[in-house]
């Protein structure tokens, strides 16, 4: 307890670290605020209709990554999620489209200019998604809850929407200038947790009542949540570091290279991203079978939408895995990187330069996506061994999935830029021994 207070005190005697987190809890604050903002027209006293709708379901994760604001018809109803969607859609158009490809050579220009793209995007994302809210609101609102005109109302609230969204972005953005970590992972992250202490109140008060299992069993839920937490940390962290030689060059009196350094290729390369394409595949065959009145067809999308039965997470565990190796493969260009050792007089002790190496670096990152892959679909399918124990569906998705690893990748990043800030200024780290590693980005989490 005394090296956390002195620690404590190491990070607000930096006034520099102390300006950006106040700026960024300042922010925080702000986008939290916005979330219960109803938009206009509507009765915030008749959304109970639309909070059932959001409470199970592909709705309930929306509703969470927006942090609740969903259910409360919020202006930031959208939450940051058309953002996250234009980034990706982005990145993966980076793989095939050359004038892209071109951007990400440029340096500090292009990146501000694949920026620029990505907000545009998001706009159009964001307006194609905001009729779609509207209808559903209207669907699973009664005709009193509306006080506008049909057509002012439609008019007012995607204007409002879009907007919304474009304000939540800009504070992500601005948290990532002038505050401390990612911005836009920061603004998914407090919309998870902001539905922790309501999901753990529902948990505590059922396990006191008589069948509940009482304190015990509850203590015994959170141990394990520890050690998933844990398990995700390593999940996370964990890397297999290929050893790099560098070749001995004279340069005038001074001698350079000749150093050992490493290749840091991490188990878990592609972060949630399978996650969030494997729920993607799913969704698609149970809106096709929407539009069906087959009775076959009905009991194939009852068994896709079972959260917690054997088939819908069978299914989603295997997608996993097959895009992890997917996504693995389109992000780790091996043949850049045995050419970027090349070039700078680098080798790996044993491999030959260039083909071969490539070869290596491939023939490495098979092996440990396999077991990282494994482990990723395991990790995202704890919920459902959760729920069948017992634990409530809002609990349960705290043990395992998109929000578990999102949270865990964003604390993680947001620990390591404070802890940089204190090994600068010749202060002791966040911890006794050893360094935080994190997770640059949306990604990082996304």
């Amino acid at each position: 307890m005394k090296n956390f207070i002195e620690t404590i005190k190491n990070i607000w005697s930096i006034e520099e670290l102390r300006k950006r987190i106040l700026f960024t809890l300042s922010l925080l604050l702000v986008y939290r605020l916005g979330s219960f903002l109803v938009l206009p027209g509507v009765d915030p006293a008749q959304l109970d209709a639309l909070q059932q709708q959001t409470s199970s379901g592909v709705l309930s994760l929306l509703n969470m990554f927006s942090g609740g604001a969903f259910a409360q018809a919020s202006v930031l109803a959208l939450g940051i999620m058309p953002y996250i969607s234009a980034s990706i859609v982005v990145q993966l158009l980076g793989l095939a489209v050359p004038y892209l490809q071109k951007l990400d050579k440029e340096g500090e220009s292009g990146r501000r200019k694949k920026n620029q793209i990505t907000r545009y995007l998001t706009v159009g994302i964001t307006m194609a998604q905001a009729p779609a809210y509207i209808a559903n609101l209207k669907a699973q609102l009664p005709a009193e809850a509306f006080f506008l005109s049909p057509g002012t109302f439609w008019f007012t609230s995607i204007v409002i929407l879009v907007t919304g969204t474009m304000f939540a972005m800009w504070l992500g953005e601005k948290i990532t200038d002038k505050g401390i970590g990612n911005g836009i992972s920061l603004l998914i992250m407090i919309g998870i947790i902001a539905s922790l202490p309501q999901s753990f109140a529902f948990e505590l008060t059922s396990r006191l009542t008589a069948q509940g299992g009482g304190l015990v069993a509850l203590v015994v839920e959170l141990a394990l949540l520890m050690l998933v937490i844990l398990v995700s940390i390593l999940l996370v962290q964990g890397t297999r570091r290929i050893p790099v030689q560098f070749a001995k060059r004279v340069v005038g009196n001074k001698q350079y290279g000749g150093v050992r350094q490493y290749i840091p290729l991490k188990v878990n390369a592609s972060g949630v991203m399978p996650i969030i394409f494997a729920q993607a595949i799913m969704f698609v065959p149970i809106t096709l079978v929407g539009f069906s009145e087959s009775e076959t067809l009905q009991g194939i999308a009852s068994a896709l939408t079972d959260f917690s039965g054997f088939t819908y997470n069978f299914i989603f565990a295997l997608l996993i895995i097959l895009f992890t190796y997917f996504y693995t493969a389109i992000t780790v260009n091996s043949n850049q990187m045995a050419d970027d050792m090349k070039r700078n007089g680098g080798f790996i002790p044993g491999v030959k330069p260039g083909k071969r190496t490539a070869e290596f670096i491939d023939t490495v990152m098979s092996r440990i996506t396999l077991p990282g892959s494994i482990f990723l679909a395991i990790v995202a399918i704890l919920p459902a061994f959760a729920m069948q124990a017992g634990v409530n569906t809002q609990f349960a998705q705290f043990y395992g999935g998109t929000s578990l690893l999102i949270m865990v990748g964003v604390v993680l990043d947001t620990l390591q830029q404070i802890e940089s800030y204190l090994l600068n200024r010749h202060y002791d780290g966040l911890m006794k021994s050893g360094r935080i590693k994190g997770r640059a980005g949306v990604g990082a989490a996304i």
